[in-house]
């Protein structure tokens, strides 16, 4: 693995080097307050963990975990949403195991659901698998259908006796052991295990507790699903680092009615919450005026919006709508990072615009102290002059080691070094924006990039024409494409239409797709597939899977209606 570069740190004192200082000390200084709670319904239903509560149970399953695993054994993780998540994964960081969470397949879905995580058993090779009481009857159902789960060793958390916490002995980890062993979300290729150490995961915990201003006064609510970055990390991590209480809800519970997210704000008063762009459209389109006018949103002081493309129309729109219940939209904290830099890589108090040409864009900040971030040709490895765009590498003490088990992709991507000065090593992001000002402005992805007769187009862009073109479609529910045609490049759409048309005309919507797109970017649109709601593949944040949209076309696996 190719250790990161060598950059200053972040100017404070960092006095927990690992996740077991981290619980001893909140368990401690703060034994009886919550840290946890979760609403098992999406609405009321809350249990809740203490500090005291959690060192107890993370120490449970610790020193059973430490009977038969050392330090550097993998233990996947198959739980929903919930307390007894959290536990496991600070049970397995406390002895040295390295976590690997993973969304549990669907029992009447294993076909779609089981093929990835069969590949990532393939890759990490893990020791044990941890669920709870109602995982292991997935077990038998799930050995059927991939024998190689039988040979694992299952354990359910929640049946543990709390008394056997005190049998848990401080293993000899440090900031450099591996912690987490993170699954990338495949939206645009299969997924990936990015090794963070606890070092990585405190470095970074610490930048976005001095950025977004982060106290013992915050509140938080969460939604995301906490097995990667912004669900785990910013999700679940960042409380118990900074030491203040997270209400959470299932992911599931908040697509079902997105109104839930918001009530919990007001109800509980949170000061910080966010979530991607199609979250923010999800309350605007799936709240009524009524609904709204329950709410007091005077508390959010902070609005993370990030993981995906951010639109200024939904930000303005999210402001109109919910400026009445007490929302500010200097609220909003547009942010920038992935999974390989752990989490944050920049971010901004306040949406700032730039006109892009085809679309305005919105400014992700400045990256952050003790990160170093390029925008670098990435064909020639020379960095771009301020306001040209190029891919964006970073340095910095959050940034992963590698790949897990995969070298050469290691160093293909945390390998970079400048052309002009062999300075590195750097992070190869894949994504693509420039520097004005100081501040990042993301453009895309490089592997997404659409090149039709030399001019270089952003799906993104492309995405957004299509879904306000008929208001039939759905937003935030498109993928745009290219395809290779009797030796040419050329543009597919693949796009939902709303749930609410029963009967669309559908000649009409593809008319409309195809004028938008040409009249918007002088692109001829060479196929156009329009899809029932909830179709196209998604990673289990909610993106859209571009990767995996281009091959079920290809394959013919994705019906609907095609010209």
């Amino acid at each position: 693995m190719v250790p990161p570069a060598d950059v200053s740190a972040v100017p404070h004192t960092i006095r927990s080097q690992t996740w077991v200082d981290v619980i001893r000390d909140r368990a401690q200084h703060r034994p009886e307050r919550v840290v946890y709670t979760f609403l098992g319904d999406g609405d009321a239903r809350e249990s809740w963990l203490s500090y005291q509560e959690l060192e107890q149970r993370v120490r449970a399953i610790g020193a059973r975990l430490q009977r038969r695993r050392v330090p550097g054994d993998r233990a996947l993780m198959l739980y929903p949403p919930g307390l007894d998540y959290i536990a496991a994964f600070f049970g397995c960081l406390s002895v040295g195991v390295a976590a690997v969470p993973a969304w549990p397949p669907h029992p009447a879905r294993l076909a779609l659901t089981l093929p990835r995580l069969r590949s990532i058993v393939a890759d990490v090779k893990p020791a044990v698998v941890l669920t709870n009481t109602a995982g292991l009857g997935l077990a038998d159902v799930m050995i059927r259908s991939a024998p190689e789960f039988g040979g694992l060793e299952w354990l359910a958390t929640d049946s543990f006796d709390l008394e056997e916490a005190s049998e848990w002995r401080d293993p000899a980890i440090s900031a450099d052991s591996i912690a987490l062993v993170q699954y990338t979300s495949g939206s645009t290729a299969a997924p990936k295990g990015v090794a963070l150490t606890h070092g990585n995961l405190i470095h970074n915990s610490a930048i976005v507790r001095d950025t977004l201003g982060h106290s013992a006064e915050t509140v938080s609510t969460i939604w995301l699903p906490p097995y990667h970055d912004m669900g785990l990390i910013g999700g679940l991590l960042q409380p118990i680092y900074v030491g203040f209480p997270v209400f959470a809800m299932s992911p599931l519970h908040f697509l079902q009615r997105p109104l839930r997210w918001l009530d919990a704000i007001s109800r509980y008063r949170a000061t910080t919450s966010g979530g991607p762009n199609f979250a923010y459209e999800l309350c605007l389109r799936r709240t009524t005026v009524e609904q709204r006018a329950s709410l007091d949103l005077r508390s959010w002081e902070t609005a993370i919006v990030a993981a995906e493309p951010i639109n200024p129309a939904t930000l303005e729109r999210f402001t109109s709508a919910f400026g009445p219940c007490g929302f500010r939209p200097t609220t909003f904290r547009p942010s920038y990072g992935l999974a390989e830099a752990t989490l944050m890589v920049t971010s901004r108090a306040g949406p700032h615009t730039h006109d892009g040409g085809t679309r305005a864009l919105v400014s992700c900040g400045e990256a952050r102290p003790g990160q170093r971030m390029l925008i670098v040709d990435p064909e020639s490895d020379v960095p771009c002059p301020p306001g040209v765009a190029g891919e964006i590498w970073v340095a910095g003490p959050s940034v992963a080691h590698g790949y897990w088990n995969r070298p050469q992709e290691t160093e293909a991507t945390f390998g970079g070094r400048l052309a002009t000065t062999g300075e590195g090593p750097f992070l190869r992001t894949g994504d693509l924006g420039f520097v004005r000002d100081g501040e990042l402005f993301v453009t895309g992805r490089l592997k997404d990039l659409i090149i039709i007769r030399g001019r270089n187009h952003y799906p993104d862009d492309i995405e957004w024409t299509v879904a306000r073109s008929h208001p039939s479609l759905r937003a935030c529910a498109g993928a745009a494409f290219s395809v290779v045609s009797d030796g040419e490049e050329q543009l597919v759409v693949v796009q939902e239409i709303d749930r609410q048309d029963r009967q669309p005309d559908v000649e009409a919507i593809i008319a409309a797709i195809r004028c938008a797109v040409m009249e918007s970017h002088d692109v001829r649109v060479a196929s156009v597939l329009l899809v029932r709601a909830g179709q196209l593949p998604r990673t289990t944040s909610g993106k859209i899977q571009r990767f995996a949209c281009r091959n079920d076309f290809l394959s013919g696996s994705l019906s609907g209606h095609r010209a």
